[in-house]
């Protein structure tokens, strides 16, 4: 038998035997580079569609049009209006690392969407692209390139702007392909990506069409430019894109803090979704997707919103480009903010500022909800038009009519209990309070909701969940203005953790504090609870400086706290608030509506469902058929 001596490596003696070949060390050739960063960069269709686009906004293109088969995998066309390119740089377009964005002097401070120079690149590498452009006062040209091989540079006919054509994405790196989904759920990606860019770009025009099969397909997406300043231009670019519904439902975002300005559209707490799957962010025009940003907008309607409802909102932050770094990752889809707390706190604040400037205001969606569960009786009658009385006479025969409910004194649903000094709802003047937003109360029906009327219509109001949130507010306010006791523990609780994680939570000390828990270092890695919120009661003092410490780290400032608290202020405001089946007076009602109107918030109770319903007196006319 013939024994073979094991290979030695060169610092060992024996006899040298023939390496394995992962142990040499090689310079990979151009196309597997290439083929590597497209791994990166071009995670499927919709990624290729993301950078083509990019590219045209940064040519100043006004007009982009994309077209797509089978989903992207055998054709993406992207046409745009922009600057082109001149034959001499149509093979420099193509090499790695070759931008027309940067000098590279200053990565720290980027102003367009692209600036890497690799998307082309990328995308020749693992497919079959083309690209036809004409530079004003030059000639139209076209260059292909094949799996990473590029062609000579051809003459063109093309009238201004870029072409380019994908065909094949990944043949050249098969194995890719068996991680693309459907068809149509590729095609859905594409859309999503246009959508997002399209809400950055307002005054740019896009369409997207699918041409699978050949032909001229069919368009499914198609947003045309806006005109009007920044916020009518982006109000109606939403409406567009996310629906009427959100831009008749949403709050205008506009706030500064410390060289971070955030500008969009916020839902009502009473327009939201069972998932996030309306929340789009972007810095500097950049459409990302961040785990920061994302807390920030949820933190900004806890108060308002339960754990299963999710907000919607377009929030767009800007700062100097020096405070944001983009170069976190390939696709540019993360950012890394040297001061993330401040844009933390400018999300949160600036939702909330807008939250208590809407009010007492719901959204529209809820009186459609309400006026689409009315089931008129269908008949075969023929409906014949009845004249409609003049507002004068309407005016008269309302004021008759509340003196109310008189025929009805002996059943206290459906009418307006007496005042204390024995007048009633017709003594009031009718229209002292019809002028108001929510009307003058007219009567309680089911011993829980208050009918009030207005000049407009009427309005339908849970007087225990508007007292709720109004008993909960007024209990916010006492909390701040003497702020949130603490009670010391007898024995201080030990915590042990990691001198990271102590040096986290010691950060935040000072905020922990004005909320009720007080912590000190005690060597090493532990820290020491001295103090909880007395509010609490007993608590596992070592549970929840984990949890806020998870917070901490995983989002860099914590809600946890303020959340617990929040909630015991919510449980013992329900028990403060006037409960369901309890008679109202005439001026206990209208006292509550007044408090509504003057309270921010109060359209919703504190777990985010509506405090009353309005609904038009033309609404309700055409649900009886008199429109």
């Amino acid at each position: 038998m013939t024994h073979h001596a094991p290979h030695i490596g060169a610092t060992g003696s024996g006899q040298d035997a023939p390496p394995a070949a992962g142990t040499i060390i090689r310079q990979l050739d151009e196309a597997a580079i290439n083929r590597i960063a497209a791994g990166e960069v071009v995670e499927r269709p919709a990624s290729a569609v993301k950078e083509l686009i990019e590219n045209a906004i940064d040519a100043g293109a006004t007009r982009i049009a994309v077209e797509i088969a089978d989903g992207g995998k055998t054709l993406i066309r992207v046409t745009d209006d922009g600057c082109g390119m001149t034959p001499g740089d149509l093979p420099l377009a193509l090499a790695r690392h070759a931008t027309s964005k940067i000098d590279g002097s200053d990565l720290l401070n980027i102003h367009s969407f692209g600036f890497r120079g690799e998307a082309l690149a990328s995308l020749g590498a693992v497919g079959r692209l083309t690209v036809t452009s004409r530079a004003a006062g030059h000639d139209g040209a076209e260059i292909a390139v094949t799996g990473g091989k590029i062609g000579a540079v051809r003459p063109a006919a093309l009238n201004g702007g870029t072409v380019i054509t994908l065909r094949d994405l990944f043949f050249a790196t098969p194995a890719r392909l068996k991680f693309m989904r459907t068809d149509r759920a590729e095609a859905q990606a594409t859309t999503d990506v246009i959508k997002r860019l399209a809400m950055a770009e307002p005054q740019v025009s896009f369409t997207l069409r699918d041409v699978s099969g050949g032909g001229e397909g069919r368009q499914t997406f198609r947003a045309d430019a806006e005109t009007g300043d920044l916020f009518d231009a982006l109000h109606a670019r939403l409406a567009r894109i996310i629906g009427s519904d959100f831009a008749d439902n949403s709050m205008r975002i506009d706030a500064e803090r410390d060289g971070f300005h955030m500008t969009g559209y916020a839902g009502l707490p009473t327009y939201s979704r069972g998932a996030a799957v309306a929340q789009y962010l972007f810095v500097n025009g950049r459409p990302v997707r961040d785990r920061m940003l994302i807390g920030a907008l949820r933190a900004g309607y806890m108060d308002v919103l339960s754990r299963d409802r999710h907000p919607v909102a377009a929030l767009f932050i800007e700062c100097d480009g020096a405070l944001v770094d983009v170069n976190v990752h390939p696709a540019k889809s993360e950012v890394r903010f040297r001061d993330p707390g401040a844009v933390r706190g400018l999300i949160v604040s600036g939702l909330r500022h807008a939250l208590a400037e809407a009010g007492h205001r719901a959204s529209s969606t809820v009186a459609a909800g309400t006026l689409g569960a009315f089931q008129p009786e269908q008949t075969g009658a023929r409906v014949y038009q009845m004249d409609r009385p003049s507002a004068q006479a309407r005016a008269a025969s309302y004021s008759a009519q509340a003196p109310g409910f008189a025929e009805m004194q002996h059943d206290y649903s459906a009418r307006a209990e007496p005042l204390a000094s024995g007048n009633s709802v017709a003594d009031t003047p009718p229209d002292t309070a019809r002028n108001t937003p929510l009307g003058a109360a007219r009567a309680q029906v089911h011993e829980n909701y208050i009918i009030a009327q207005t000049d407009e219509g009427i309005v339908i109001v849970d007087q225990h969940a508007a007292h709720e949130r109004l008993v909960y507010e007024r209990l916010k306010r006492q909390q701040e203005g003497h702020g949130i006791a603490a009670q010391a523990l007898l024995i201080p609780e030990i915590v042990e953790l990691s001198e990271g994680d102590c040096a986290t939570l010691m950060e935040a000390a000072e905020d922990l504090a004005s909320l009720g828990l007080t912590i000190e270092p005690f060597g090493g890695g532990a820290i020491a609870v001295r103090e909880t919120p007395a509010m609490l009661g007993p608590v596992d003092a070592r549970a929840l400086v984990l949890d806020v410490l998870d917070e901490l780290s995983d989002q860099g400032d914590s809600q946890t706290l303020r959340a617990r608290i929040d909630a015991i202020l919510s449980r013992m405001s329900c028990h403060g608030s006037i409960r369901s089946g309890r008679r109202m007076q005439a001026d206990e009602m209208n006292a509550l509506l007044r408090e509504m109107e003057a309270t921010p918030m109060s359209g919703q109770c504190n777990h985010g469902r509506p405090t009353y319903v309005s609904l038009k007196l033309s609404d309700i006319e055409r649900l009886f058929g008199r429109s």
